[in-house]
């Protein structure tokens, strides 16, 4: 990394764009030497450990270097990017040298800048993308210019692609890195995914068909014997490592630290939720919820909301330090979601205080944000309990590990047609097992019990929402 002395160049450096966090991975620079720059325009996409985040540069000028290739893992606080405020070209050795070109003609009097939009961080992103010098060209020559716009493209070291950037392939983060690691472009790729993204399957689909030996068909007037089929081979090597970075690095060290500081204990419960299932095919009808996605796991967050209402004492955390239990008098309600960035754990500000369709509302718009890999550091900050909905992949119950800091969460099995007791005979009804795990420092076998029984009884006789609310 060279160091500038010149007075107009500054260093951007890598900011803290989450809750003290210490570092982050550039996955994508959208800038090269020599580009032009604008206060606002962003000019990379980094990954934390908790979100993917697009870095806008706070000022005007024109690219001098970028410090690290994209890939790298920056500390907070380290300078990425070099930017020469007054407009002065790159040196020689950053870029490649051009002729001269006519300076881009000023702005009109009466013109004004288009407005920026927000973005998670930063200053706002400027509705322009990187400008580049035009070549002088024949204006009466369609041919001529098009040719032009393909020679500077080629100098500013983009090639081709920087013409048509608008065609970029649509694609999350961790699939642009799944296609450069495994060489593919992303371009080639026929999408599947919803509104054209290209998703993980799509990218394998690509190696495969790369991979793949093209048939030659056999003579038809000499047929050759048949030949013994080959060993299969899934891999030339017996084994992969992945570097533990991001999200899985993050997750790892909170587990571990979780597991090895608070006792943990679980207990289970099965129990008939037949009532719950035909309420929320009640209220799928109601014209409270129209528009909103109603499905068991909004009744399971709002009997667990009543249960700590019912049983305060749960809704803690342990202060080593000070050696106190802190009881919350608010719930901000966690609900672990499996993304292709691995495991996070959103949670809905002051659940406590929502009405059922309220409730209804954030779940919708914290799952749908967390597929989309848009959830904001910020919304994985500050859980006291989490749910995670583990009978999505069809697993009867687990033994769930706390979020650090939190004292509770609750596990929610598969929803199956069992053969109960109900009323005095055996009959067909829903069941699932519910797994509470909880910290023994500050929640003894009695108050974790309670809290598991009230969640139980109010998906057994949903009436209780009303009646324990």
């Amino acid at each position: 990394m060279t160091t500038m002395t010149n007075a107009s160049v500054r260093e951007f450096k890598m900011p803290d764009v989450g809750e003290g966090l210490t570092e982050a991975e550039i996955l994508k620079w959208y800038v090269q030497p020599g580009d032009t720059v604008t206060d606002g325009q962003v000019v990379c996409e980094v990954e934390t450990a908790k979100a993917a985040v697009e870095l806008p540069i706070p000022y005007d000028g024109v690219v001098r270097a970028l410090h690290f290739p994209e890939g790298t893992t920056v500390d907070v606080g380290t300078s990425i990017i070099a930017v020469d405020v007054a407009g002065g070209a790159a040196p020689a050795e950053e870029a490649p040298a051009a002729p001269a070109v006519p300076a881009e003609p000023a702005a009109e009097p009466g013109e004004k800048p288009a407005a920026r939009q927000p973005v998670l961080v930063g200053y706002g992103v400027a509705t322009s993308s990187t400008r580049r010098r035009p070549r002088k060209q024949a204006p009466d020559d369609a041919a001529a210019q098009q040719a032009a716009v393909a020679v500077q493209a080629e100098l500013n070291g983009h090639g081709a692609a920087a013409a048509v950037a608008q065609d970029r392939p649509l694609a999350k983060p961790p699939v642009r890195k799944l296609a450069k690691d495994l060489g593919i472009d992303l371009a080639t790729v026929t999408p599947t995914g919803p509104d054209g993204i290209i998703t993980r399957e799509d990218v394998h689909a690509a190696v495969a068909a790369v991979q793949a030996p093209q048939e030659q068909p056999a003579p038809v007037s000499a047929p050759a014997p048949a030949a013994p089929a080959a060993p299969v081979s899934y891999d030339t090597a017996r084994e992969t490592r992945v570097p533990v970075k991001g999200v899985r690095k993050a997750t790892a060290a909170a587990m571990v630290g979780s597991a090895f500081t608070a006792p943990h204990v679980t207990e289970f419960v099965t129990v008939d939720v037949t009532r719950t299932m035909k309420l929320v095919e009640e209220l799928k009808q109601d014209k409270e919820f129209a528009g909103l996605r109603v499905n068991p796991l909004l009744l399971i967050a709002k009997a667990l909301l009543v249960a700590i209402r019912r049983n305060p004492e749960v809704n803690a955390s342990w202060d080593e330090a000070a050696q106190e239990i802190v009881v919350k008098h608010y719930v901000n309600l966690g609900i672990a979601a499996a993304t292709p960035r691995g495991l996070i754990v959103p949670n809905i500000k002051d659940a406590h205080a929502k009405t059922l369709p309220q409730l209804a509302e954030s779940l919708g718009e914290l799952v749908s944000t967390a597929r989309e890999g848009k959830t904001s550091p910020s919304a994985m900050q500050a859980g006291t309990v989490t749910i995670t909905n583990v009978g999505v992949f069809g697993v009867d119950t687990g033994t769930p590990i706390l979020n650090p800091g939190e004292s509770a969460i609750l596990a929610v099995g598969a929803i199956k047609l069992q053969p109960w007791v109900h009323k005095g005979k055996v009959k067909p009804r829903q069941v699932t097992t519910l797994a509470l795990s909880f910290d023994h420092r500050l929640v003894d076998g009695e108050l974790g019990s309670k809290v598991l029984a009230d969640v139980a009884a109010i998906l057994e006789n949903p009436k209780r929402l009303i009646t324990w609310a």
